[in-house]
């Protein structure tokens, strides 16, 4: 899955995994799960998250085949926040095709900048609930500031502040975005237009993997 932050891949992802039974591979919950449990991998993972560093990319990589290699991957994954870059992305489709596999396509989810930071910018979170979430333009609270189901007050995330998704944007548009380019050109690229309903977007996006797990059994 690609498209900058807020586009709706996590939850696109999510609603793929359930109609096709693909494993979603959320690359942040992963090494949380890793780092747990204890194992190798999430051990090391562990040493450079403590010390403030990033997880270098063979580890994330080694976490990724191990979940690909699991029984359940067998029929497909789904891979959500990974890779962010092109050093990523050729580490992964090296690694995949030492395993005999490889990414079937770069599901593209767009999003003009502008609306991005509206649609994030907007939101606000119970402090009670965080669970309850509520939009300023798009779906408000009866009352402003004030969530509708405990009556705690709501707030906006730093993460949701409008410096902070611009800055994240530009990381994006940096890092991320080239991999558009490099997908494109290996012919796996398919795009779908983020501005629409989920629904609409959901549904274009399964027909998509229907297709293409027609193609590619």
């Amino acid at each position: 899955m690609l498209g900058p932050p807020g586009a709706g891949k996590g939850t696109q992802a999510e609603r793929l995994r359930e109609d096709f039974a693909l494993v979603h591979i959320a690359t942040g919950d992963m090494l949380r799960a890793e780092v747990a449990d204890g194992s190798e991998l999430g051990t090391q993972a562990k040493r450079y998250m403590d010390a403030g560093e990033l997880v270098p990319d063979d580890v994330i990589v080694g976490m990724i085949t191990n979940r690909v290699a699991a029984d359940d991957a067998r029929a497909g994954f789904l891979l959500d926040g990974f890779p962010r870059n092109a050093e990523q992305a050729q580490a992964l489709a090296d690694a995949l095709a030492a395993m005999s596999r490889r990414l079937t396509a770069a599901l593209l989810i767009d999003v003009p900048d502008e609306i991005l930071v509206r649609r994030l910018a907007g939101r606000r979170v119970c402090v009670k609930n965080p669970t309850h979430i509520y939009h300023v333009e798009f779906d408000p609270p009866k009352h402003e500031g004030v969530c509708d189901q405990d009556g705690a007050r709501l707030i906006q995330r730093d993460d949701d502040k409008e410096e902070t998704i611009r800055r994240r944007l530009q990381v994006y548009h940096s890092q991320t975005e080239p991999l558009i380019a490099h997908y494109d050109a290996e012919g796996v690229l398919r795009r779908f237009d983020g501005t629409r309903d989920p629904d609409e977007v959901h549904a274009r996006l399964r027909a998509t993997v229907a297709t293409l797990r027609l193609e590619d059994p």
